[in-house]
């Protein structure tokens, strides 16, 4: 009766492993990974995802011609510094990290909490903005809004970025956080956000006052991340003139006219530190980032930034290999209720390289070729990881971006029985044999345990 029962329970036990063991869950299929070779197309480029975060610990490539490093020269400021915008990788910098005052640089920290805002849905382009005393009497740089009029807030962010309008900047801040003092606050908890390091912001517009300091490179953090964040920002900041209450005013960023690929960003002066220029522009799919601080003129500042501007892309080139909104790979699902699971980069899933070291950048794609369900979204399934020659130099981790759950009992049963090419025989020869030799132990121990007992009574019969 004993041997029975045992034998009954050890052939469900092993029926029920054959349906759970590994082969059929997850862990042997992600271990058996697939490595995808690929090899980049000359001269092929996509366009950037805007909206990705820079990439961590980017390592900047170096360029080279006939084996010395080029550089763009000295800069004629007291700081600068060359940013590829969607990688975050510096191809040049010099004295960035020098505290500066930040002058009209400090309106892109205006404008992302204003972008911000808009986002969320907590103020919209067509609201009208009722202008404040305080705004109206802020003195420097003018949109020239009338004290007690109420002007719609796009106007109040063409009046900020193309005219610097200090006026525009205190009213957007009244409208978006009550007063100028807590959207100041705010302004400062965000560069912590960001990571910048050296900044302090101590009003909306950046008219000098004791304590008001940035870096170049800090500087370059805030741009390339509201650049990033807020593409749609550059129809304003492009914006070569503009025309509010019959006062025609004309943009500071003289880059506008000399040279098309220049689309924003932002100029500042105050005569403590002198002229800045934050200077975007974008050839070939690549955008980049030009921050110039402390110059001697205008003339100066645009001058330095176009230089830069120039070196960048006369030297780099930003590889991206995959469609902008498109999986990278897919991969087979097991058990769900889909078969198939495309899987999308973290991030900017492109290579900055030095077109000296083009030739040898390599790229591969790291998946397992079969997932089993449930996979949840954000959950992590492979990696691009890219090369210079044999050396990795970065890698991008690739993602689900959906739940896909179990599929139903059926489908799981059958395709259980499908999944037999996966069984680790040699996992599953261990499973049973164990399970195999605890129920005959079992048996055995019972068995004895019982012999006893059928003696003693058998004795007493006699």
């Amino acid at each position: 009766m004993h041997r029975n029962r045992f034998g009954w329970c050890s052939m469900v036990v092993a029926l029920l492993l054959l349906l759970s063991v590994p082969w059929a869950g997850g862990a042997a299929e992600q271990a058996a990974g697939r490595k995808i070779k690929v090899q980049p197309m000359p001269g092929k480029k996509a366009t950037p995802a805007a909206s990705a975060p820079a990439a961590k610990g980017v390592e900047p490539p170096s360029a080279k011609a006939g084996g010395a490093e080029l550089s763009p020269g000295q800069v004629n400021a007291k700081s600068a510094i060359l940013m590829e915008v969607s990688t975050g990788a510096i191809l040049f910098e010099q004295n960035a990290d020098e505290v500066i005052e930040p002058a009209s640089f400090t309106k892109i920290a205006s404008l992302y909490l204003v972008f911000e805002a808009l986002r969320q849905g907590r103020i919209h382009l067509n609201d009208e903005i009722w202008i404040s005393e305080a705004a109206w009497r802020t003195g420097g740089s003018k949109m020239f809004v009338g004290v007690g009029t109420k002007v719609p807030l796009e106007e109040l962010l063409k009046g900020i970025a193309v005219v610097s309008g200090n006026d525009a900047c205190v009213a957007a801040a009244e409208h978006v956080s009550g007063s100028a003092e807590t959207f100041v606050e705010a302004m400062n908890r965000k560069t912590r956000e960001l990571g910048m390091t050296h900044s302090r912001f101590l009003n909306p517009h950046g008219l000098p006052v004791e304590g008001q300091t940035t870096t170049a490179r800090d500087m370059a953090i805030l741009d390339s991340a509201y650049l990033r964040q807020f593409p749609e920002s550059l129809q304003y900041h492009s914006m070569r003139e503009y025309t509010y209450n019959n006062i025609v005013q004309y943009n500071r960023n003289h880059l506008l006219l000399k040279d098309p690929s220049v689309d924003g960003l932002k100029t500042g002066y105050v005569a403590a530190a002198g002229y800045h220029l934050a200077a975007t522009a974008k050839r070939d799919g690549m955008r980049l980032l030009a921050v110039v601080m402390g110059a001697g003129t205008p003339a100066v500042r645009e001058r330095e930034a176009l230089k830069l501007l120039n070196y960048g892309f006369r030297y780099y080139t930003l590889v991206q290999p995959f469609p902008q909104g498109q999986p990278v790979t897919t991969v087979k699902v097991w058990k769900g209720q889909r078969d198939q699971l495309g899987l999308y980069p973290q991030e900017a899933a492109g290579f900055l390289v030095s077109q000296a070291q083009k030739a040898q950048l390599r790229w591969e794609i790291q998946a397992p070729a079969e997932i089993t369900a449930p996979v949840q979204a954000g959950q992590k399934v492979g990696e691009v990881v890219f090369y210079i020659g044999d050396q990795p130099k970065r890698t991008v981790s690739l993602f689900s971006q959906e739940d896909l759950p179990l599929g139903g009992w059926f489908k799981r049963v059958w395709q259980s029985l499908l999944m037999i090419h996966l069984i680790d025989w040699k996992l599953l020869t261990a499973i049973l044999g164990s399970i195999a030799a605890v129920v005959i132990l079992v048996i055995f121990l019972l068995g004895r345990k019982s012999s006893p007992q059928r003696s003693r009574s058998t004795y007493g019969r006699k």
